[in-house]
């Protein structure tokens, strides 16, 4: 592996992961909100890591109601009031 190889799974084992509310399958939306599609589904008990944040549509879920959007992954977004930050606010930086 090269330098920059290493660095890059450096990155992504020390990413910060946060769990989603336990027994709960949470949909992942393409975009910060219902009316994108739904992409995936998480299965109950994950973690996920958060790359940035953004606003979207309201949602209510276990960790309060909030429109903050967590993007998971390139395309993938979900709610963050189904993820344990310990945080009513950004923890991580605005998308875009």
């Amino acid at each position: 592996m090269t330098a920059e190889e290493l660095a890059g799974v450096a990155a992504e084992t020390t990413t910060k992961r946060y769990p989603v509310a336990p027994g709960t399958r949470v949909n992942v939306r393409s975009g910060p909100g219902t009316g994108y599609p739904v992409v995936k589904v998480l299965p109950a008990g994950v973690s996920v890591p958060i790359n940035c944040q953004c606003p979207g549509t309201t949602v209510s879920g276990p960790y309060g109601t909030t429109n903050i959007w967590d993007n998971i992954a390139n395309g993938q977004y979900v709610s963050d009031a189904y993820v344990k930050t310990g945080s009513d606010g950004y923890v991580a930086v605005r998308c875009g």
